[in-house]
């Protein structure tokens, strides 16, 4: 099953990039499992390649067509989450986009339902897992200390999952 994991945010703004650090993390430590795995036991491995991307609504069209599988990792906040909480979500757990008249406007399952139409090959299986963060709007390049504290916690959560 060809999957793909991607983590999706912007990296200079505190915990948003959460989703890429993740995602990044993931990648170190399936390339050295696959490297300390014997050829003969790596073949029922999942064919995974892990990405990165700092763009939303259609936009995310061009990562994701082509894949079995995919998993994404964002960023969520939340007016009664706790920082670093881990949800894992459906895609029909989203709501539709309101006004997708223009590409801002089109949120993840909107431009998954337009895809489809479009007769894109588009994952048969898709998990969200959002993280719910404290600070996306503060210029910086590092997560506040209960996102970072939380990373090492989701890797090893998605990484039990595949």
């Amino acid at each position: 099953m060809k999957t793909l994991i991607l983590g999706i945010g912007n990296p200079i703004l505190t915990d948003d990039g959460v989703g890429i650090r993740v995602a990044n993390e993931i990648k170190r430590l399936w390339e050295i499992r696959l490297r300390r795995t014997d050829v003969e036991v790596r073949k029922p491995f999942p064919q995974i390649e892990v990405m990165e991307a700092s763009v939303d609504g259609i936009s995310l069209l061009d990562y994701i067509v082509g894949y079995d599988k995919l998993i994404i990792i964002d960023s969520i906040k939340t007016e009664k989450g706790n920082s670093g909480s881990l949800y894992k979500l459906k895609i029909e757990d989203l709501s539709t986009s309101q006004s997708p008249s223009y590409s801002h406007g089109v949120n993840l399952r909107t431009a998954i339902e337009l895809g489809k139409r479009l007769g894109y090959k588009i994952p048969e299986f898709i998990d969200i897992y959002a993280i719910e963060i404290e600070d996306n709007i503060t210029f910086s390049e590092h997560c506040t200390t209960k996102v970072k504290e939380a990373i090492p916690r989701i890797v090893d959560t998605i990484l039990k999952t595949i």
